[in-house]
């Protein structure tokens, strides 16, 4: 059941007081909030929104009567088809284009900036185009395009703050190449006209065969980088990919702000949140299980109420600007837990109070930076732990100038394999210890170890008195010439050869 609670009330009751206090309590707790907003928490900042009598929508029909019959058709892909209805989509962009350039971020989206400074928010998700976000310092999701600006970019999950599900107004791409480009002045002069400019890449690419004397080429034109009604996202992919991540790391409470929840794709994505939210109340099997109470809350802030299909999906309905909530979410949450808000401070010798630890902002900053910079910050600090390598002998000298021997590999710079090469000029007698000199041929029943005496217990002494008496009476026959077979070969015996060196 869903719970409504009215922040515009004269009378506020004590049991609207309390919830209120207990949803701020949670947002000051949780430690995955996922963010689901529209058009609505712009709308303070000058931004009109979509569907309200003064929206975009009613200002469009009011604009353009004879062109379009409903405002949402302007909004639509199949406005393309149709020239009129296309210089009107240029024109009317570039109307709102400038009035986004001169609007302000409001209080709400810097809320989301502070939920993701105390690294509490899981991910943002935003169907508005106007890039507040990404102004009040949240990354987002159209701000990572190719270094070439051709063809679709990757988005990384671990830098992306903000998902813009509807892409961004201050860029423009190619119909034909998938261009990324900037929405430059000029560019926006030419929509004002009616008029899609051309894509330069294709434009280059063109000429540049004319000048070999061969066939131009097709030159794309270039529109405002939004995702239109029945258009495909150019990053659906991506954003599919990171939604399933984020739904998998167990997000424990989902705030909606400023929008009307009608957009088809936008209620299955608050559908799947709620329905990971609500997974910290119930267990697998369907049964309530024990759980923290501020855990598994979906929070939905709009001054209108929510459809009936939303029964059971939204827990509270707080009925009012966002703006509003938030700024008392935010008293409440530091009246509640003020240790979140200390900051430590030193002074240093000018006689100036500086931040001497790092809030959590400084450190989330540092960790979601581009995987380049990430990369050679480790190196640096690999770097700097690592003592420098201090090289043991000089460097190695050309071939020409090295000592001609039997080989030029030495000891330590050659293979195994091409280290025996080396000792095959040496004297083996050099290499034999001094037991082994004199034994070349043994028996298998003899160990070299007998030569100079025991040198391991064993555990049959007796078989080592026969063992020492048979090498005394081989040694003594060692002259002795051993007569051939019939079959031309030596019988099978130990013989015994004793080398002395000479000086």
């Amino acid at each position: 059941m869903t719970v409504t609670l009215d922040l515009n009330a004269s009378v506020v009751e004590s049991s609207t007081r309390k919830a209120l206090l207990d949803v701020s309590l949670a947002v000051a707790k949780c430690k995955k909030i996922v963010v689901v907003t529209g058009a609505g928490i712009s709308c303070s900042g000058g931004i009109p929104d979509f569907r309200s009598s003064d929206g975009l929508y009613a200002l469009v029909k009011q604009q353009h009567p004879g062109v379009v019959l409903k405002g949402r058709d302007l909004f639509d892909a199949s406005l393309f088809r149709d020239k009129t209805s296309t210089a009107v989509f240029y024109t009317f962009i570039s109307q709102l284009k400038r009035r986004i350039d001169s609007a302000t971020p409001t209080p709400t989206h810097r809320f989301i900036k502070t939920l993701d400074t105390k690294q509490k928010l899981l991910r943002s998700y935003t169907q508005n185009i106007d890039g507040f976000e990404e102004r009040v310092g949240l990354r987002s999701s159209s701000s990572q395009p190719n270094a070439s600006g051709k063809g679709k970019s990757r988005l990384g999950a671990a830098v992306v703050r903000n998902v813009q599900l509807h892409g961004d107004i201050h860029r423009v791409r190619c119909t034909l190449c998938s261009l990324d480009l900037p929405f430059t002045e000029g560019f926006l002069d030419l929509f004002n006209q009616g008029v899609a400019p051309e894509c330069p890449e294709c434009k280059l690419r063109s000429e540049a065969r004319v000048a070999r004397s061969a066939r131009p080429l097709k030159v794309g034109s270039l529109r405002p980088a939004i995702v239109l009604y029945d258009e495909v996202h150019p990053l659906g992919d991506d954003i599919g990919l990171i939604q399933t991540q984020d739904t998998a790391r167990k997000p424990d409470m989902l705030i909606i702000m400023g929008t009307s929840l009608k957009v088809h794709g936008l209620k299955k994505l608050v559908k799947d949140f709620a329905k990971a939210v609500h997974a910290w109340k119930t267990s697998a099997a369907g049964t309530a299980r024990s759980t923290k109470s501020w855990q598994g809350k979906v929070v939905f802030v709009n001054r209108t109420p929510p459809g009936s299909e939303w029964e059971g999906v939204i827990d509270y309905h707080v009925s009012g600007e966002t703006d509003t909530w938030v700024e008392r979410v935010l008293e409440d949450w530091k009246k509640l837990r003020p240790s979140d808000w200390e900051v430590q401070q030193t002074l240093d010798g000018d006689g100036v109070f500086k931040v001497a630890k790092e809030s959590g902002s400084a450190v989330t900053q540092k960790k979601r930076k581009s995987f380049t910079e990430n990369t050679r910050r480790e190196d640096k600090i690999i770097s700097s732990l690592t003592p420098p390598f201090k090289p043991t002998s000089s460097a190695p000298s050309s071939p020409s100038k090295r000592r001609q021997s039997d080989c030029h590999y030495s000891d330590t710079e050659s293979s195994p394999r091409k280290r025996r090469g080396v000792y095959k000029g040496d004297s083996c007698l050099e290499r034999l210890k001094k037991g082994e000199r004199r034994l070349l041929f043994l028996d298998t029943t003899n160990s070299t170890s007998q030569l100079d005496g025991p040198r391991r217990v064993d555990s049959q002494p007796s078989r080592m008195s026969d063992r020492q008496s048979r090498s005394r009476t081989m040694s003594k026959e060692r002259s002795v010439k051993t007569p051939r077979t019939r079959s031309g070969t030596r019988p099978n015996g130990g013989v015994w050869v004793e080398i002395k060196k000479t000086a």
